[in-house]
Formats: C-alpha cells, sequence, structure tokens
C-alpha cells in the first residue's frame, strides 16, 4: 500500500478511503464521488486517490472494459488514442492507481458488479447502475496530462497523450509494477 493512502482515514471495516469518496455520517459512499473534493483536487494537481500533490508531468487513471480496449486497438494499430469525451473520474499518482485498481471489487475483477447506483443519474453516470458488471479487460493507463472543467454540478475530465498501457483481466496482474513503485518511491 502507498504510504499516502495507508495515511487516509479509514471506513468501519479498516479500509483506506480515497480523497473524493464522500462521507454519509461516519459512512464512505465508495461507488460515489464528491464534487467539492474532486473539485479541489483538479484546481490543486492532488491525487484522487491519497489527496497528495502530483508532480507536473504524467498522471493515471484506471479503465473499464470499453475504454481498455480502444486504447489497446489504437496502440496495436500504431495509432494515437484520442478521446475527447470527458470522465468524472480524476488522475492519480501511478503506485495509487496501481493500487487502486487491485483492492477496488469494482476495477479488480472482469466479474465484479457495481454494488450501488448512481444517485442522479445524467448522461455521464447512466451507466452506473447496480449490478453492472465492469467487463472484460481493464487498464491502468498513464497520460501525458489532463484537462479538466468544473461546471456547476460536476467535475469533468479528459486525459491525452498515452504513456503507458498496463491492461489487465484481474488486476494482480500490476503487483510486480506495484512493488517496483513502492520501493522507487522509499528510495
Amino acid at each position: 500500500m502507498p504510504s499516502a493512502v495507508e495515511a487516509r482515514p479509514r471506513d468501519v471495516r479498516g479500509y483506506p478511503v480515497p480523497a473524493i469518496t464522500p462521507w454519509e455520517g461516519d459512512e464512505p459512499q465508495f461507488a460515489l464521488t464528491d464534487y467539492e473534493r474532486s473539485a479541489a483536487c483538479a484546481r490543486k494537481r492532488l491525487c484522487s486517490v491519497c489527496d497528495r500533490g502530483m508532480p507536473q508531468g504524467p498522471v493515471w487513471r484506471v479503465v473499464g472494459a470499453a475504454e481498455s480496449a480502444a486504447i489497446g486497438e489504437a496502440l496495436a494499430a500504431g495509432r494515437p488514442y484520442l478521446n475527447l469525451a470527458p470522465t468524472l473520474e480524476g488522475p492519480g499518482h501511478r503506485a495509487c492507481m496501481l493500487y487502486a485498481s487491485m483492492v477496488c471489487p469494482y476495477l479488480a475483477r472482469p466479474n465484479a458488479r457495481r454494488g450501488m447506483s448512481a444517485t442522479e443519474p445524467d448522461e455521464m453516470t447512466a451507466h452506473v447502475v447496480r449490478g453492472a458488471v465492469r467487463g472484460a479487460m481493464g487498464a491502468v493507463v498513464g497520460f501525458g496530462e489532463y484537462e479538466y472543467a468544473v461546471t456547476s454540478s460536476q467535475v469533468l475530465f479528459r486525459f491525452l497523450d498515452v504513456v503507458e498501457f498496463l491492461p489487465h483481466d484481474t488486476a494482480d496482474a500490476h503487483l510486480d509494477a506495484l512493488r517496483a513503485e513502492l520501493a522507487r518511491a522509499a528510495e
């Protein structure tokens, strides 16, 4: 576990709570995103998992089956991956996203299902339905940069210039990469 994640507040089971996760009383709502926290992370270039600053340069995020397939196809064909559709998921450090891909049940396994639906579904969150399956391949992807927009109701991100593509069927495939990243950080 990255030390910055280890320092995060914990739920009653002892699980660290990501920076953008809203709380309802003493209970984190893991499947949802807190607007204010997400906006602060975007504006201050903070990791959406650990809430610590990200240096200039690449940022990472975990993607689901459809985006993973599109990135893989573009890279295999020698084309740049261009997706101008915004997403609600913010960026993070490489170690934080590798870790998140392994510990989040929905991100980690192809047969994982969403535990809850979006509270107020719209065109950006219509797919966030209780019981929805992640799908075949996910990936941890590094991007050269990101753009964001803070609207009155959402924080939207776009990611540009793929610099690393780490696909996975099950995210435990990233364990060696996470260990190496943590060792690099310790130096």
